[in-house]
């Protein structure tokens, strides 16, 4: 074969060889371009698509995003196929061309087999021929190399520029999975954030929908209520305006002159009584009443403690005796309760005259002046012990042992003795002035009270201030003293209960202060008292008077009103109610009851009148046959002492009468005269007929006796049959109304009782309603959670098989690279 020829084939089948493999290739970054635009895609538009929508909308979203992207794989897909089958047509043809080659391959062996048997021969004319068409071929190769050069020269450029894209695509793909990576935090962030704040507003926005919704039904209540309130007010307005035309009508018709003009026909109007002013300063006073109590107590205390102080410091009585300063000055504080005790017994006769019936003001308070009398006393009693406590200091400080410092504590001390002793001055002023206006009326002006009131106020601070700033000169005083090296355990325990009374004296004047300063409104404020003007003060007998016409005010509105009936209350009352209906027949078995009681009471009484009747004759009879056995036997007795003197009579006869003395009683006075002869024949008998006469008689009252009790048995038997039969009547009835009001309840209780049944069935039904209910929601629950899962495990084996797919085509790109680089 021509070399040329074969050059010419190989170049050909290399070049389709070339081609084969440029197409491929380009198939291939044609798929890998489809994938990674796939991915890209979907990786940088979910994030913008989730950041630029809202977190509610995220599933909606990805629905949509998903469907675009199938449709997107199904149009590459597509394309892949039509390439794919364009593919397919060209390896068709490249073996067609492959079969033709061989078949010029052959032709070509078969023609050059030829040219060697015929080279022997010569140069034929032919070769002329195959140089011409050696040329040609030559030409065509020159041809093909330049444009496989140039097929080289574009593939290796391609190859590069796909090799920058990809490098570029991953970068970008790199950058684009940071960002995704960064905006899925962000939007799980802003997905958790705003949904909780989604459901946050949602609910306020319920509340707030529900409150709308109460605010404008309110508002509408509220506007027909003021509509309504304007109306009234209209009414009112005009019912006043009427009213005000009335009354002034009636002013300048029936009103001569108005009094409370001038004031002297004012002073003579009656004020009216103020109740709640009255209960306020009967408060007021028990309150102060008990302070004042503390008070006294606190001041018995450190006085009877400074009078056992001076008995043992400086110089102990037990001892020595103490100076006579000190003598006179326990002399004066021992007398200190007839001075102190006297403040508590005004105090409290002035709280016992203030009373709901009374007047209080300081014109009618007259105990107020006995309570500044008291206060008089005491302040008097404070200045004559003064300088005896001054001197009693001066001279523990001439004692040997005093230190600078406990004289400097004494005179601290003095200089607080004379404080307090000035406060109580000034407070001594204040309450005399303020009993002034009880004396004499016109001794303080009004207007002046609550300026003093407010000095008394201020005093009582400055002496709760003093009276501290005592106490702790004491307590220091105390403490130095206990260093001493002379000092005692009396002196100690007298220390302490005198440091213990002057905290009770400085707390009570601390509470005493400031209940003066709480109540100081009601103290400087008016009492209400005096005349409609205004002007001028309450004298007693406008008090006076304005108290009997209280009294008379009292007396009448007690007359004229009457005392209501208690009325039942609710609950009693249905239980009463109760009652009455269980016992309904309630009054038709009383009256049942009543009319046999009535009944049983006359057939009583009727037997009662017949066996008061027989008894009636039975006296009567037992009387009749008493005067007749009296009379048989005087008879009797009579027959046998005339027997007796005659001698005559036979034994038979007289045996005849004492036998037969029963049937005596049964003859009368006649047959006895007949039978005189046998009269004498019973007397002139022996002892025996005697002896039957005599228990005939005895016979008589044992038959008469045994009668009574016969008798008096059988009543008493009567009598505990009747009481018996009664008692049981009364049971019976009970029993039987008894029987019936539990007949009507039981008949109570099976009406309730089929109610409450009606009720059960009702309540199993929507009992077994609701388990239905219950059980069709659970049912579709777990049906949409099974659908839910059932779509879960689809997605996720499409999403696995999509990353199985994308894995492979990267991996058949990383393949085709590889195969690549190694071909160059």
């Amino acid at each position: 074969m021509h070399p040329g020829l074969k050059r010419w084939n190989l170049l050909n089948y290399t070049y389709l060889e070339g081609c084969a493999d440029i197409l491929q290739y380009v198939m291939r970054v044609f798929r890998v371009a489809v994938v990674t635009s796939s991915i890209i895609s979907e990786r940088c538009l979910c994030p913008i698509m989730y950041c630029q929508r809202r977190p509610r909308s995220i599933s909606t979203d990805k629905i949509a995003t998903r469907d675009n992207l199938h449709e997107q794989m199904k149009q590459r897909e597509q394309s892949l196929r039509k390439v794919e089958q364009e593919m397919d047509s060209l390896t068709f043809r490249n073996q067609q061309l492959a079969k033709r080659v061989e078949l010029l391959q052959e032709e070509l062996a078969a023609s050059e087999a030829k040219g060697k048997k015929s080279k022997n021969k010569g140069d034929s004319p032919s070769q002329q021929g195959l140089q011409q068409t050696q040329s040609v071929f030559d030409e065509d190769l020159q041809k093909k190399i330049q444009e496989n050069e140039r097929l080289h020269i574009q593939f290796y450029e391609a190859d590069e520029q796909h090799r920058q894209q990809k490098a570029q695509l991953k970068v970008r793909l790199e950058e684009l999975e940071r960002d995704h990576e960064q905006h899925q935090a962000i939007v799980d962030g802003l997905a958790s954030k705003y949904m909780d704040t989604i459901e946050r507003l949602q609910s306020a926005k319920a509340r707030l929908e529900v409150k709308s919704q109460t605010l404008e039904g309110e508002t509408n209540e509220c506007r027909v209520q003021t509509e309504e309130c304007q109306q009234q007010l209209r009414k009112c307005q005009s019912e006043l305006n009427r009213q005000v035309k009335q009354s002034s009508c009636v002013i300048q018709e029936k009103v001569p002159f108005n009094d409370t003009k001038f004031s002297d026909y004012n002073s003579l109007n009656v004020p009216p009584h103020n109740r709640r002013h009255q209960l306020k300063a009967r408060d007021v006073a028990g309150q102060a009443l008990g302070f004042v109590q503390d008070l006294v107590a606190a001041l018995l205390n450190f006085h009877s403690y400074t009078e056992q102080r001076v008995h043992i410091y400086p110089l102990d009585s037990s001892i020595e005796p103490i100076s006579p300063l000190n003598q006179k000055f326990s002399q004066y504080l021992h007398e200190n309760a007839a001075y102190v005790r006297p403040l508590e017994e005004g105090l409290v006769q002035l709280h016992q005259s203030i009373t709901e019936d009374t007047v209080t003001v300081l014109e009618t308070v007259g105990k107020l002046k006995d309570f500044a009398d008291h206060f008089t006393s005491y302040t008097h009693f404070l200045q004559k012990i003064l300088p005896y406590q001054l001197k009693s200091l001066e001279e523990e400080c001439r004692a040997p042992l005093c230190t600078s410092s406990l004289i400097s504590k004494n005179q601290e001390l003095q200089s607080g003795m004379k404080r307090i002793t000035s406060v109580f001055d000034k407070l001594h002023s204040y309450i005399i002035l303020l009993a002034l206006p009880s004396v004499r009326q016109d001794a303080m002006p009004q207007s002046s009270c609550s300026a003093v009131f407010t000095q008394l106020a201020a005093c009582l601070h400055s002496l709760h201030d003093a009276v501290k700033e005592m106490s702790k000169h004491y307590s220091q005083k105390a403490g130095l003293e206990q260093q001493l090296p002379t000092v005692t355990q009396k002196l100690c325990t007298t220390n302490e209960c005198l440091l213990a009374s002057l905290g009770m004296f400085t707390n009570t004047t601390d509470k005493i202060a400031t209940f003066f300063s709480n109540n100081l409104d009601f103290f400087t404020s008016s009492t209400g008292y005096g005349p409609r003007g205004g002007v001028g003060a309450l004298n007693p007998l406008q008090a006076e008077s304005m108290l009997g016409n209280k009294k008379k005010a009292s007396d009448y509105m007690h007359a004229i009103r009457k005392p209501r009936a208690e009325s039942v209350p609710y609950r009693e009352a249905l239980l009463n109610r109760r009652v009455l209906t269980s016992s309904t027949e309630s009054r038709q078995g009383l009256t049942q009851q009543v009319m046999a009681s009535q009944e049983k009471i006359a057939r009583l009484e009727q037997e009662k009148e017949h066996w008061l009747l027989e008894t009636q004759l039975g006296r009567v009879r037992l009387e009749k046959e008493s005067q007749r056995i009296q009379d048989l036997e005087t008879q009797l007795s009579s027959a046998l002492g005339g027997g007796g003197g005659g001698g005559g009579g036979s034994p038979a006869s007289a045996l005849s009468l004492g036998l037969g003395s029963p049937a005596l009683t049964s003859l009368d006075d006649g047959e006895l005269e007949e039978r005189g002869v046998g009269k004498d024949a019973m007397i002139s008998t022996s002892l025996v007929g005697m002896l039957t006469t005599t228990p005939t008689n005895e016979e008589v009252g044992d038959e008469e006796s045994r009668e009574q009790l016969i008798k008096a048995h059988y009543m008493a038997r009567v009598g505990e049959l009747t009481t018996q039969l009664q008692v049981s009547d009364s049971k019976a009835v009970n029993f039987h109304a008894e029987c019936r009001a539990l007949a009507k309840r039981l008949a109570i209780a099976e009406k309730s009782r089929e109610t409450l049944t009606e009720e059960v069935k009702l309540a199993n039904q929507n009992f077994t309603r609701l388990q239905d209910e219950l059980a069709t929601t659970k049912r579709s629950y777990k049906e949409q959670l099974s659908m839910m899962s059932d779509h879960l495990c689809s997605m996720n084996e499409t999403l696995s098989k999509q990353r199985e797919e994308i894995d492979i085509l990267k991996l058949s790109s990383k393949g085709n690279s590889k195969l690549l680089k190694k071909g160059r």
